[in-house]
């Protein structure tokens, strides 16, 4: 059987095995005392826990470990996660004796220079490698004073995709020695119901295994758990060692009752389309075998192996031909033959007959056979209904002939035309691997590694076991037209048997009642469409069972399946093209906070007084990953100072306390969305902050409620040469380092040089700017299916003292002593609200008490505040008129 895409996370800590240890003097005294149970080289890992949930196919998997070290001395502790190549990780943080080191997604070419700087200041740093077939390695280490603890957590979220019928996560698990509290528990969510759910353990017996694994699924819902004691750790009753060493398996599949399953979540969609039942569509395969010197020995002899496997398992209505290269062509046929049993018996003498000879011409044996099947198809010599393949396998450069990589990418574009897909296999690791890729992408296929181990005539089995049962030709996903936004590939030249095709976007209408999603595809004896419309009420109903499903998933599916779509399509780009893939696949990346090849996260650990920078950076398949620039981050915490407060939130409500009268002032500024007002400008201290309005859904003042809000608020900083951009969506930083961008999902701090940056996982974030300079934004989320409203923010300036007399805006003017007197108060137009005549700055105006609410400590109740209500957009309170704060953008 082949091996089965995966979901893969290997857990190897090596708390202090091969770990060096900083302090080298005995640890524990022969006579003394005793190693304590579980202690290895003084360090203890005393728990660690893989939690994974998945919830339509998107797994988000936690990895947390916790270690003590018991030695006397100051000990390193390492900590190795094995994860997969398709994954993304999101998050890693470091904590240590309660202070907590998050990390920190950057662009990473913007970040070259300063990590390099970082090194050669003796600074250390980790990096993810590419490890193996489906695996990357994230190792960080840290020093760790005598008794303290520290915390690793790795974050990371993949797509699982559909093979030979099931989803599968594999977790190899290693943990080196004895653990007290060792969990492995995962929840799956599937909204078209779980019809089958399984998980084992390579390293355990079934008895021992029974009694530690727990497993169930009951409609939408499935749990996995595996929690072995220490007793069942052991390997062996008396042993001190563990025997936890191997691959933990889940698999499950979902029930198809229908073909496809479309999803809806606050306004994001996916499609999952997996027919079954189908007959097979009729192929033609010409295998395309490179059989030049170097493929001499083990390596012939494994291709000869699987090419016998793959003739047994050919349909008798199939066709192929066997095209070999080394420095010239050779072919078994003339033309395409039927896989008919006579042909096959054949066909497996000449594939035992294969040898190898000379040099690699790979342009040329690619276009023999490809020119074989563009003539079987003209001629009418295979079913009108059936579809062509080329299978290429070569283990070296094109060295013979045509050896450009792309003019031979070139050559192969122009003769297959579009028309069938082109899979290349790279045999071993002496090969232009990213050639092999960026050829096969083009031309609708993929690449595979073929790894040089025992096990490789397996490994080609399993690749072709992959596109033997094609059930449909010229596959299109299509929805209705203007409904839609920022598709994922909706087209697809063949759908596989056991496979799944996944299409995402967004609605351009949320608050439609009806999604209808059509796929329409060519079978083997017709052509077939299918068709889903889902009913949103219906689907809000389904989607109830909020404990399973991790936060917005469906948007974050499509950011994942956008991003790897993109940086798919730019290995084949240039010039205006790539720049453009290039920005869009990053900006997704700092949004949704991906470790992706475009960016890297780092975090600063604190090593004997100081830092040392640890990078999380994504290698490629052909090379070494990337080294990215050292960031400061660490854990604080906010107390607000007890100093006069001003702010605005709601509609916008601006209000302003004024202590020496124990009362505040409040006013509203009525503008266009679309409009940026200045709220604070200090040209002393070079502090400028600006908010951007945003409208209803329905357009603003046209709408039924004609409210406005902040969406978007720019903070900046001339001297420190920052900006911060603020929206309901993201936090943005740009400064001489590049730009970081963070997501609401986040909780993470992040200083440098005079900034203070926390963000409280979709509740605020606080700012500050230094001793004396405190700004507080709150994040405003609202129902998403709300015909009106839509998320905002609030801006509040908790501490000013640092700002000088020359502040200046619609908040910033009020930093100073204002003075004011009430008199005349009475019954206004609301019984409830009484008016009253106010003199302030030599004007006398009619004010109305009423009052705001502060939703600092909470943002969704909030805290009421009485105080005078200034009309006519604050005309009289404020300086001049409120359109002189009006300023054309953001910065």
């Amino acid at each position: 059987m082949a091996p089965v895409l995966r979901s893969c996370l290997v857990l190897a800590l090596l708390s202090g095995l091969g770990a060096s240890s900083i302090l080298r003097s005995p640890l524990w005294p022969l006579g003394k005392r005793s190693l304590p149970e579980g202690v290895v080289d003084g360090i203890e890992v005393y728990s660690t826990k893989i939690k994974c949930q998945v919830t339509s196919r998107f797994a988000h998997n936690v990895v947390t470990t916790r270690a003590v070290n018991r030695a006397d001395k100051a000990k390193e502790v390492s900590f190795d996660v094995e994860l997969p190549k398709t994954a993304f990780i999101t998050n890693f943080t470091l904590t240590i004796d309660g202070v907590t080191y998050p990390g920190n997604v950057k662009e990473k070419e913007v970040a070259q220079k300063q990590y390099e700087k970082a090194v050669s200041q003796g600074k250390t740093a980790g990096l993810v490698k590419a490890s193996g077939r489906k695996l990357e390695k994230f190792t960080v280490s840290v020093n760790v004073a005598a008794g303290s603890k520290v915390t690793f957590e790795l974050t990371y979220e993949e797509l699982l995709k559909r093979h030979k019928g099931k989803y599968e996560m594999y977790l190899k698990v290693q943990p080196k020695q004895l653990v007290k509290d060792f969990e492995i528990e995962a929840d799956i969510f599937e909204p078209q119901g779980i019809s089958m759910l399984d998980a084992e353990a390579s390293f355990i017996t079934n008895d021992l295994l029974g009694s530690a694994l727990t497993k169930s699924f009951s409609g939408k819902k499935g749990r996995v758990s595996f929690k072995p004691s220490l007793e069942q750790q052991r390997s062996c009753p008396t042993c001190t060692d563990s025997l936890l060493n191997g691959d933990f398996t889940i698999t499950y599949d979902v029930n198809r009752e229908s073909p496809a399953n479309v999803q809806v979540v606050n306004g994001y969609f996916v499609h999952f389309f997996a027919p079954q039942g189908l007959p097979v569509v009729p192929k033609s395969v010409a295998f395309v075998i490179d059989v030049s010197g170097s493929m001499a020995g083990r390596k012939i002899q494994q291709t000869r192996d699987a090419l016998l496997k793959i003739l047994e398992d050919m349909r008798e209505e199939d066709y192929l031909n066997f095209i070999l290269f080394s420095g010239g062509v050779t072919t078994w046929k003339d033309n395409l033959v039927q896989a008919t049993p006579e042909n096959l018996q054949e066909a497996k003498a000449f594939v035992k007959s294969i040898t190898d000879q000379g040099s690699t011409n790979i342009n040329d044996g690619l276009l023999r056979g490809i020119e074989m099947l563009n003539k079987a198809r003209e001629e009418h010599k295979v079913p009108e209904r059936s579809t062509s393949i080329v299978i290429m396998l070569t283990d070296g450069d094109a060295n013979t002939g045509e050896s450009r990589p792309e003019k031979i990418q070139e050559n192969v574009r122009n003769a297959i035309g579009g028309k069938f897909p082109l899979y290349n296999l790279g045999f071993g690791t002496n090969l232009n691997y990213n050639f092999l890729e960026n050829m096969a992408l083009e031309n609708n296929g993929f690449a595979r590694r073929i790894y040089e181990d025992s096990d490789a005539n397996l490994q080609l089995q399993g690749f072709y076991e992959e596109v033997a049962n094609p059930l449909l030709t010229g596959v299109e996903l299509e929805y209705p037209e203007n409904a839609i936004l920022d598709l994922t590939q909706n087209n697809y030249q063949h759908f596989y048997d056991g496979s799944e095709i996944v299409v995402a976007g967004r609605l351009l209408d949320e608050d439609a009642a009806h999604f209808k999603a059509d796929v329409k595809g060519h079978g083997a004896t017709n052509d077939l469409t299918f068709t889903e419309e889902v009913d949103m009420k219906e689907m809000e109903k389904a989607l109830q069972e909020r404990e399973y499903i991790f936060g917005n998933y469906i948007e974050r599916l499509w950011a994942y399946l956008t991003i790897e779509q993109l940086l798919e399509k730019r290995k084949n780009a240039r010039g205006e093209e790539k720049e453009n893939l290039t920005a869009q696949a990053l900006d997704l990346s700092l949004k949704y906070h991906f470790v992706t090849p475009l960016t890297s996260m780092v975090v600063t650990k604190p090593e004997d007084n100081e830092d040392r920078t640890a990078i999380a950076d994504k290698p490629g398949e052909g090379g070494r990953g990337q080294s990215v620039v050292p960031s400061t981050a660490y854990q604080t915490s906010y107390q607000p100072p007890q100093t006069p407060y001003y702010y605005v939130d709601g509609d916008p409500h601006f209000i302003i306390q004024v202590p020496e009268k124990d009362d505040a002032l409040c006013f509203n500024i009525d503008e266009a969305p679309g409009t940026v007002l200045r709220l604070i400008r200090d040209p002393v201290t070079g502090l400028t902050v600006n908010g951007q309005i945003i409208g209803d859904k329905r357009g603003g003042h046209a709408s039924k409620t004609g409210k406005t809000y902040f969406g978007k608020l720019g903070i900046a900083s001339t001297p420190l040469h920052l900006r911060l951009e603020v929206t309901t969506e993201a936090i943005s930083l740009w400064s001489r380092a590049g730009r970081s961008t963070f997501s609401w999902l986040d909780t993470v701090t992040v200083a440098q040089e005079g900034l203070s940056v926390t963000i409280n996982r979709k509740k605020n974030m606080v700012i500050s700017f230094g001793d004396g300079v405190t700004f507080v934004v709150v994040l405003h989320q609202v129902w998403k299916r709300h015909p009106d409203h839509q998320d905002f923010l609030g801006f509040y300036v908790v501490d000013s003292r640092r700002m000088s007399a020359q502040t200046h805006g619609l908040l910033g003017q009020f930093f100073q002593p204002i003075d004011f007197e009430v008199s005349d108060i009475r019954p206004g137009s609301d019984p409830m609200k009484p008016d009253a005549t106010m003199v302030v700055k030599n004007h006398r105006l009619t004010v109305t008490r009423g009052s705001q609410k502060d939703y600092r400590k909470d943002a969704g109740v909030g805290t009421k505040v009485a105080c005078w209500f200034i009309h006519n957009n604050a005309e009289g309170l404020i300086d001049g008129a409120h359109t002189d704060y009006v300023v054309p953008a953001l910065f």
